[in-house]
């Protein structure tokens, strides 16, 4: 069993900042993507940033430029770095990893329990 836990959601007014993290602890082997999701009230749940084991990232359009993921392997934390908040970006955010049990293999995903985001305007 891997358990997420996630820290660092608020309530910000509008170009502010937060920085979200997630710790990662259980049965982990490795951890082959690390990522960020958001769901907005009436709308579904959806990738804002991901970053693989090798570096490579991934955001949402609409945050480019203004949110960072990060990774810190050694400890299985990631953070997203969120600058230029705006009304639009207020969510739950909840972590994924996409993790391996063992050597031999296999992909499992397990999520945070989500932390809220509030951007005012």
């Amino acid at each position: 069993q891997v358990q997420l836990v996630e820290s660092g959601g608020g309530l910000v007014q509008a170009g502010g900042s937060l920085r979200l993290s997630c710790v990662a602890s259980g049965s982990i082997f490795s951890i082959n993507v690390m990522g960020w999701y958001r769901q907005a009230p009436g709308k579904v749940r959806e990738p804002v940033a991901t970053v693989a084991s090798g570096g490579g990232t991934n955001y949402l359009y609409s945050v480019k430029g203004r949110f960072t993921i990060s990774r810190d392997n050694a400890n299985n934390t990631w953070y997203l770095q969120m600058n230029m908040l705006k009304p639009e970006d207020t969510a739950v955010y909840y972590c994924n990893a996409m993790y391996s049990k063992s050597r031999a293999g296999g992909t499992f995903s397990s999520w945070g329990q989500g932390t809220q985001v509030t951007v005012s305007s």
